[in-house]
């Protein structure tokens, strides 16, 4: 529930995609003891069998969660792509969406593999979905010819049974649908660093060790 996509095709052919992020700081005032709770917490805490938040779940899992079908303040990274997915441009806004369904990476997954019973279920969306996954090319093709590595590794799911005890380590199933969101969420970091680099804002950067 942290972020909603969107990509529509323009009349000069390029594609539009639309990268909203739930707005939680217009609830958590700099300063404020929801925000030193939040910086002692550092980040929300994950078990096995339950969650302890950074923010209240009033917060975390209410008004900040962006719910289909229900008003959400979002911030949102709006950027313009050409037919072979460069960036051309990019502006950055306050809003308000309306998210029209909550999907799983399974689902879409399903839904761009032509499964029958998943097309019917989010016929309205079914080529939206196309078009995630057309963009979602065009940006892996340009990623990888400036070099970009693809660490497209699965990441390890523990399993416990009823007493919550750990039975077993398998390989998460990682597909097309992770794929697109994770393309996504890099254009928008992308176009972020591109606005602050413009305008001379100091910024911290991660620079990763050379891989092995």
């Amino acid at each position: 529930f942290d972020d909603a996509v969107l990509v529509t095709k323009l009349a000069n052919g390029h594609y539009e995609l639309q990268v909203h992020i739930a707005d939680v700081a217009h609830y958590v005032e700099r300063g404020s003891p929801l925000d030193r709770e939040a910086r002692l917490r550092g980040t929300s805490v994950y078990f096995p069998n339950r969650a302890v938040p950074m923010l209240p779940e009033e917060l975390s899992n209410g008004i900040c969660s962006l719910n289909p079908k229900v008003d959400r303040l979002v911030m949102s990274a709006v950027m313009e792509m050409d037919a072979t997915g460069k960036m051309v441009g990019s502006d950055f806004t306050a809003g308000v969406i309306r998210s029209a369904e909550r999907m799983t990476y399974t689902n879409v997954n399903k839904v761009l593999e032509g499964d029958r019973e998943m097309n019917e279920r989010y016929k309205p969306l079914v080529e939206r979905f196309k078009l995630m996954r057309e963009l979602a090319g065009l940006r892996i093709k340009l990623r990888h010819g400036r070099g970009s590595i693809d660490f497209d590794l699965p990441e390890p799911v523990i399993e416990f049974d009823d007493q919550g005890r750990m039975t077993s380590i398998v390989r998460s199933e990682r597909n097309i649908a992770h794929r697109l969101i994770e393309e996504f969420m890099l254009a928008a970091n992308e176009a972020v660093a591109q606005y602050l680099e413009k305008r001379a804002v100091a910024s911290l950067h991660r620079v990763h060790e050379k891989p092995d």
